[in-house]
């Protein structure tokens, strides 16, 4: 295995790609995410992300008009999928760890079994609200922060267990990345305070930043400006995710809280279908993809949502 910050030195300037996969709901075939994914192992992304998703809760009404709380996961099988992807492509699979969902040493239990299978990334993250709710809320004994998580992987590689901090083990080898909001996490008061969560995250032993989808590659350059004005070295990896229906005019502001730039507003709406509009995400991340080449990014990082074909024309076109 190799660490992400390893392969981005290892590719003396020129840009990587890479992608992030969802795992399917339960019960629906492996196989046909894999498949999906095969044709762009044309790019020779050196690394995929795997998203972890945390329980759900639902409500089941009974014969006798009570109701039943159920915690469910519907799209389980992270490391299953990273093992999968590792063996069948030979790429390092970078697995999502969540602090939502956890407890602290449910999260030691799951970062072990990463290292025993070799798997020596791991993008840390909070992680969203269980649904149905709207605010976070840790698990008991778990994290309410993403920076404790880093802490907590970060003490691992330093051979630092829970409960076990007087006894010294043998040492984890994790490459840590967190994300990062060019436009600002949504929760976060103002763009200071996010910037001082991200810095606190990066104290305490990130290795690269990923950050959210965006639309306006000056977006991400000021941020990145900020970024090392600030003193933070790390790679900055942009997020990228070319929009494919009209719908997603609403629907991407509203999930992600982040802005679509007029002319890319006005190219959507004047299509008169989705497979209009889905040309027309297809050329305005092609553009994206060549301006951020010609500013250095260390790698171009697709969410494809568990979609290739029009990832496949973008990257035909730039890599």
């Amino acid at each position: 295995m190799t660490k992400i910050t390893d392969h981005i030195k290892a590719a003396n300037g020129k840009p990587i790609f890479s992608i992030e996969v969802i795992p399917p709901i339960k019960g629906d075939n492996l196989k046909n995410l894999l498949d999906n994914i095969e044709p762009l192992m044309e790019f020779k992304p050196p690394f995929v992300d795997v998203t972890y998703h945390r329980e759900e809760y639902i409500e089941r009404p009974l014969p006798d008009g009570t109701i039943q709380k159920i915690v469910t996961r519907k799209r389980p099988g992270t490391v299953g999928i990273c093992s999968a992807i590792m063996h069948r492509f030979g790429v390092d699979p970078v697995p999502h760890v969540l602090c939502g969902g956890f407890s602290r040493e449910e999260t030691e239990d799951f970062l072990i079994d990463l290292h025993y299978l070799g798997i020596d990334n791991a993008l840390v993250l909070r992680g969203d609200p269980a649904k149905p709710f709207s605010t976070f809320k840790a698990k008991e004994n778990g994290y309410t922060y993403a920076s404790e998580l880093v802490e907590q992987v970060a003490n691992m590689n330093r051979g630092i267990y829970l409960h076990e901090e007087d006894t010294p083990l043998a040492s984890s080898n994790f490459c840590i990345g967190v994300a990062a909001y060019p436009e600002k996490h949504f929760e976060a008061a103002d763009h200071d305070i996010d910037f001082h969560y991200l810095r606190h995250k990066i104290d305490k032993g990130a290795d690269y930043i990923v950050t959210q989808m965006f639309f306006d590659n000056q977006k991400y350059f000021d941020f990145v400006e900020r970024c090392r004005h600030a003193g933070i070295t790390v790679p900055i990896i942009p997020g990228l995710k070319p929009i494919s229906t009209r719908k997603q005019l609403q629907i991407l502001p509203k999930l992600f809280h982040l802005h679509l730039p007029d002319d890319l507003v006005k190219a959507i709406e004047a299509c008169e279908n989705d497979q209009q509009a889905r040309q027309v995400g297809i050329e305005w991340s092609i553009q994206q993809c060549r301006e951020l080449i010609a500013h250095e990014a260390p790698v171009l990082h697709f969410y494809t949502m568990g979609k290739a074909d029009n990832i496949m024309k973008i990257a035909r076109e730039v890599f």
